[in-house]
């Protein structure tokens, strides 16, 4: 009987450190959001942050763009129900551009867990403040390198998945940037007007230099305007590029005047690779010699 009882607490006792056990291994299964299997949440400002991090994450990722489609992220301002989302995320991907700067203080302060990357870390702006740094497949390759640093860092158990999925990123970004080179080459050295100033990366990486319509993120005057008609003359410009987030009344302005015409540019596209190659082609095919 003596060795019955010994027998029922040595039973009883291994339950009860393997029931222990079972609930730090639980416990310590929520301290990272993939380690239940779950996708790391990632909150990006544009939508063209959500393709560079897909094409790193990506089926370990879920991305949510703050900014959508038309909208512009210079005056964008998040919904209430936005920032309840960001308390979920465990990440979110900061770009520098003019209305993260008014909220991120208050899209930190909503999830104090969340890690935040800044992708232009690394980048030397041009003015010391243009954010456009999405628009240069050669400063997309830093950018990448700070997604992934941030992604491994949450969610390091599928760091060599990341790895091969930014490297594979980057050797599309080198052939994206040849292939636009070639397609800008015969353009090379060439003026273009755009009402928002949008394209200063693209044009210094291409050898192009944009004359923007825009004066501070205002409307030109009319002394303003007839300055922009003036040198559009003087160096043969026939298009004004317009962005779909901003008004063409300007650029319609100027493209009556000089008998020219006003053609779309999309710099916020989410298929941004595509999207570059067709930008590239439509300036090459309008800045030709007619």
């Amino acid at each position: 009987m003596k060795v019955h009882l010994e027998t029922l607490v040595v039973v009883f006792g291994t339950l009860i450190v393997l029931a222990l056990a079972l609930n730090l291994a639980g416990c310590t299964s929520t301290a990272t959001p993939t380690a239940a299997g779950g996708k790391v949440r990632v909150v990006v400002s544009i939508l063209p942050q959500a393709y560079f991090v897909e094409r790193i994450g990506g089926d370990r990722v879920e991305v949510t763009v703050m900014v959508p489609p038309g909208a512009s992220p210079a005056t964008y301002e998040p919904t209430a129900g936005q920032m309840r989302d960001l308390s979920q995320a465990d990440v979110y991907v900061r770009i520098r551009v003019p209305f993260e700067e008014a909220w991120m203080d208050k899209i930190a302060a909503a999830n104090p867990g969340m890690l935040i990357v800044d992708s232009s870390a690394g980048i030397e702006r041009i003015g010391g403040k243009d954010p456009h740094i999405w628009l240069s497949p050669r400063l997309v390759k830093v950018q990448a390198e700070n997604i992934y640093q941030g992604l491994i860092e949450v969610d390091p158990e599928h760091a060599g998945f990341y790895a091969q999925n930014k490297e594979q990123f980057v050797a599309d970004l080198d052939a994206l940037d040849a292939e636009i080179a070639e397609t800008l080459a015969g353009v090379k050295g060439k003026k273009f007007m755009v009402f928002h100033p949008a394209w200063s990366y693209f044009a210094r990486d291409y050898g192009l230099e944009q004359i923007p319509v825009e004066v501070e993120g205002k409307e030109p005057s009319a002394a303003e305007l007839a300055e922009l008609i003036e040198t559009a003359k003087t160096n043969d410009i026939e298009v004004i590029f317009v962005s779909p987030q901003f008004s063409t009344r300007s650029a319609e302005t100027i493209a009556r005047q000089i008998g020219g015409k006003v053609v779309f540019v999309d710099p916020l596209a989410r298929d941004w690779m595509n999207n570059l190659r067709s930008v590239a082609r439509t300036l090459a095919q309008e800045m030709k010699e007619k």
